[in-house]
């Protein structure tokens, strides 16, 4: 039989080597597959068995469309693909169960997106010895969620084998395997009924970029929790809409190839250009397609590039569906890479004759508090931050990291249902004790209070509005000077999330300003951190103190 996991592993090499040009998300994706290969005394064992079987499966089943079709030929992984495959499929526990329960890959059209889901949906009815297996092929239209369907149908026609090796039989809108009570079926939102009660072993979700509602995500995402290795596979090109499910998973997708979060049941890959490429540059357009020059003809993105190029209305289709660039996005801010090369095992308490600036975000009183610290030193600047939430906040199980970060000490855990600002207003005295403190920053808005407590102690307390003026300038030297590694930080994971979480929109006299994507992506670290660079660049140019009010 083919080593398919040898492949693999040479795609790797290959990748990682450069001999095969792609960009910064698959040569993320092909380091944690290498990394995790490495890794003494892991929870899962790599098993070439089971990673080998997927593809063998997927090899024996026909091609539906084309040329190929007519010729009667069998599909043939790519490299890339096998992959994929082998990743997923070849990873089990100490039980012989899948460790990968969630994968999402985005790709550009004519990759063989819905042939490769095709053989995965096949494969988990007929010979993932699940008993009672339920396979959906799920979107939001019955058009859509048909193609995947209606592919895997012809393919299960049209090979024997399969029938007679599997009992894969086949009628109108059902591919089942009477014996073990397995099905394969299309599931949309638009065909009604109730959507409750599925027991899905495997969802195949083909082009999740046009799923306005999150709701067939969440009907299949809910469905797995009886299934012991339930697996949702999810495979689209790039959209627009960056409120919609397919952003969200590929934001989650590039946390996890950046470290910023860990999750060993999740693989993600996305292939695409990188931010710096420029779009018009045939040596790039490989990056974002690995069937280059099998199922997609360079021919054929040529042409479509010089349209695109000569017509600006044409642009962002070509971009989103042939590069796979989100158009009309914002963009991520802060490169994590460079902001983990500036970690540094630091203290503190080191940096007690240094000046130090203070940037205070309240936000709310349900949400988290911070305390962004920048000290000036002779080699550049050091950044530390102090984070506060409630503990009902904190027990709340929409960001499960937030225990974890509180028993690490990255987050300080304040009583009750509401962040107590008495505690923040503690630690700024503490530290105002601790450092050569030059100014505390405020927004004034829901700080009046605060404000008001720490000028009563003779603390140096500035107003410090956070408007695109003021925020524009120390947003650029803040991304600057991580860049150029003149900015250490002592690795806080906390303020790490909340950093891969800004966004920026650029505006037309290039003023960029910190902003959130979804409410759970907190970014109060980094304003505040923002709010004190500001103030430190601006020492020239000092404000007037409030004055004191008795309230």
């Amino acid at each position: 039989m083919t080593d398919y996991v040898a492949i693999a592993n040479q795609y790797i090499d290959d990748v990682l080597s450069g001999e095969i040009i792609a960009c910064e998300f698959v040569k993320l994706a092909c380091k944690r597959q290498r990394k995790d290969l490495a890794l003494q005394n892991f929870k899962y064992t790599f098993s070439e068995k089971h990673a080998n079987r997927v593809c063998k499966f997927i090899e024996l089943l026909p091609h539906t469309k084309g040329r190929w079709a007519r010729e009667r030929r069998l599909i043939e992984l790519e490299p890339w693909q096998i992959f994929i495959l082998t990743t997923v499929f070849g990873w089990i526990d100490s039980q012989g169960l899948r460790r990968f329960k969630t994968v999402y890959t985005e790709i550009p059209r004519k990759n063989g997106k819905s042939a490769i889901s095709s053989g995965v949906g096949l494969y988990m009815l007929a010979a993932d010895n699940e008993a009672g297996a339920e396979v959906y092929s799920a979107a939001t239209t019955r058009e859509q969620a048909a193609i995947v369907w209606k592919t895997a149908k012809l393919m299960a026609d049209k090979s024997p084998g399969l029938q007679s090796r599997f009992g894969v039989e086949t009628s109108t809108n059902t591919i089942f395997v009477d014996h073990n009570d397995s099905v394969f079926k299309p599931l949309s939102r638009d065909q009604g009924g109730n959507h409750d009660g599925y027991s899905v072993s495997c969802g195949i979700i083909d082009e999740l970029h046009a799923h306005k509602t999150r709701d067939i995500f969440d009907v299949i995402e809910t469905g797995t929790g009886s299934r012991d290795q339930p697996l949702i596979w999810s495979i689209t090109t790039a959209g627009t809409n960056r409120a919609g499910i397919c952003y969200e998973q590929r934001a989650y997708t590039i946390k996890l190839l950046n470290k910023v979060v860990n999750d060993n049941e999740y693989f993600g890959i996305i292939f695409t250009i990188d931010d710096k490429d420029d779009w018009t540059d045939p040596k790039i357009w490989i990056k974002a397609n690995p069937n280059w020059g099998v199922s997609v003809s360079p021919e054929d993105i040529q042409r479509k590039a010089r349209k695109a190029i000569q017509t600006p209305s044409a642009q962002n289709n070509f971009k989103t569906k042939h590069l796979n660039v989100w158009c009309n996005a914002n963009t991520a801010w802060m490169n994590m890479q460079d902001w983990d090369a500036c970690e540094r095992d630091i203290n503190l308490e080191t940096y007690r004759e240094c000046k130090a600036w203070l940037g205070v975000d309240l936000a709310s009183k349900i949400d988290i508090a911070c305390i962004g610290i920048i000290i000036e030193t002779p080699n550049g600047y050091v950044a530390f931050v102090f984070s506060f939430l409630n503990e009902q906040a904190v027990e709340d199980d929409k960001n499960s990291q937030y225990s974890g970060w509180v028993n690490s000490g990255h987050i300080i855990q304040t009583e009750g249902n509401v962040t107590d600002f008495e505690a923040v207003e503690d630690k700024i005295k503490w530290l105002c004790g601790l450092l050569d403190v030059q100014d505390i920053c405020f927004d004034p808005w829901q700080s009046q209070r605060t404000m008001q407590n720490l000028m009563a102690e003779a603390l140096p307390v500035v107003e410090y509005g956070q408007t695109v003026k003021n925020m524009s300038e120390p947003m650029k030297t803040l991304e600057a000077l991580v860049r150029k590694g003149e900015l250490i930080h002592d690795g806080n994971p906390c303020l790490a999330w909340m950093m891969s979480n800004v966004v920026c929109h650029t505006d037309a006299k290039e003023n960029i300003y910190p902003r959130k994507e979804f409410p759970q992506n907190k970014i109060d670290g980094p304003v505040s951190l923002i709010t004190a660079l500001g103030r430190a660049l601006a020492v020239d140019e000092p404000e007037p103190t409030p004055e004191l009010i008795i309230l």
